[in-house]
């Protein structure tokens, strides 16, 4: 499984929230962030804005589905035709284990088993 972290301009968060539930991947949390990428902010007359507001996107797929999902994000997630400054980022990491709280399903990949339980 990998985890996929995408930072982008909060206008653009539901775009891509339901550009993934469309595409099939309802599982997300967002998170609103604050920060600055290599543009070191933004300067307006004498006052610098070093951190600007994104929203933080965060959601584990099968490794399979990284490249779509990926592409679905950059597709929705980015400003004009090409592209601008401050459109955002995306990390992708890998998933080790991943735990369900509530019934304690411990999944990796394709194999879930219960944890706590008598195999």
């Amino acid at each position: 499984m990998i985890m996929i972290r995408s930072i982008i301009r909060p206008e653009k968060a539901d775009a891509v929230m339901a550009a993934l539930m469309e595409a099939g991947f309802p599982a997300v949390t967002k998170i609103n962030v604050v920060g600055r990428g290599k543009q070191r902010g933004i300067k307006i007359g004498d006052v610098t804005y070093d951190e600007i507001p994104k929203e933080m996107l965060i959601t584990v797929v099968p490794e399979k589905d990284k490249d779509f999902v990926i592409k679905t994000v950059l597709d929705t997630a980015r400003t004009g035709a090409n592209g601008n400054y401050g459109d955002g980022k995306i990390f992708v990491s890998p998933v080790e284990e991943c735990y369900t709280i509530s019934s304690g399903v411990k999944e990796a990949g394709a194999a879930a088993q219960a944890v706590g339980s008598a195999s």
